[in-house]
């Protein structure tokens, strides 16, 4: 019998997570071949979660909470229930409802098929404009700096294969980004439609500064194309130099009355000078993070972990694999 494992990090889901939990069991009541268990990972959230959590966690043996003890970030969360699952077949979806769990088996049929990994993928998606955007950028900064095939999308409702997820966690260091680790595992990966739903209450808890930490994560992390850009950018500023510089020299020995003005010279002092500082930047970001790994910086902290099968609970460890 194959196990399904539902890893859903909580941020800000005090009345939707009830609702997406019994959802899937719902429909998990369609197929009773398979068994399951769901692991709910509290991001830290400002709200009551973690209170829903503990509730269905203590009423259901199937069901784990695991609470953060700060806000690691969506893809922390998922690598700490990656961690506390055992399933054949992993599946990851949001706790807002708009990742339709009734439609669950739509990707385990697909899987079916010899897939290690299948994403969901849909045809309209019920995101705000700047969500939107973040999706389209996120698309184009995978497809050219980790490798991901043109065509395939990439959302946060997917299934893999155990022995992808066993790979996904050999990754020991700080700032994990889930879709760099599935690419470096696997390219027998495949879409499956399905529906996007509405957002049941609120916003996105994706603002600009963390969408723009989540792609540093993602270039810095599994790619040093960023590093060839800024070598190709400063051999290609330093011969356009050289070549205006050989072109001034040659203007003033053909008509030694034209006058040398400074504004050239300012112009091209900012556009070389902002250039470099641009470049230190990235490779300081490189450099930073590479200390914060030899630091041994963890993916996160563990507070408690609770599960109605133990009746018990782990607090305030730190977990670094």
């Amino acid at each position: 019998m194959d196990k399904l494992s539902f890893v859903i990090p909580c941020y800000g889901s005090e009345t939707t997570i009830d609702i997406v939990v019994n959802e899937i069991i719902t429909t998990l009541r369609q197929r009773p071949e398979y068994d399951y268990e769901i692991v709910l990972v509290n991001d830290c959230s400002p709200d009551q979660v973690w209170t829903r959590i503990r509730a269905l966690a203590l009423a259901d043996p199937h069901i784990t909470g695991i609470n953060l003890a700060k806000n690691f970030g969506q893809h922390a969360a998922l690598m700490a229930g990656y961690r506390h699952c055992t399933g054949d077949l992993i599946i990851s979806l949001d706790d807002d409802g708009q990742t339709p769990a009734c439609e669950l088996f739509t990707l385990v049929d697909k899987m079916k098929e010899g897939w290690d990994v299948v994403y969901a993928s849909y045809a309209h998606k019920m995101h705000s404009g700047f969500r939107n955007f973040g999706t389209f950028m996120n698309e184009r900064m995978t497809e050219s700096l980790i490798g991901k095939p043109k065509g395939l999308r990439v959302t946060s409702y997917f299934i893999m294969r155990r022995f992808i997820a066993d790979e996904i966690l050999r990754y020991e260091n700080a700032y994990p980004y889930i879709e760099g680790l599935i690419f470096r595992a696997t390219r027998h990966i495949a879409n499956v439609p399905v529906t996007h739903h509405e957002r049941m209450v609120g916003e996105s808890g994706y603002t600009f500064g963390k969408l723009l930490g989540l792609w540093f994560n993602g270039f810095t992390a599994f790619s040093v194309k960023p590093l060839r850009v800024a070598t190709f950018c400063g051999t290609a500023s330093a011969c356009i130099g050289f070549c205006y510089g050989l072109y001034v020299v040659i203007r003033k020995l053909v008509d030694t009355s034209i006058e040398m003005g400074w504004s050239s010279i300012i112009a091209s002092i900012f556009f070389l000078g902002g250039l470099i500082l641009i470049m230190l930047g990235m490779i300081g970001e490189y450099i930073g993070r590479i200390y914060i790994s030899i630091n041994n910086a963890p993916q996160y902290t563990i507070r408690e972990v609770i599960s109605a099968s133990t009746d018990s609970t782990e607090t305030a460890r730190r977990e670094t694999p």
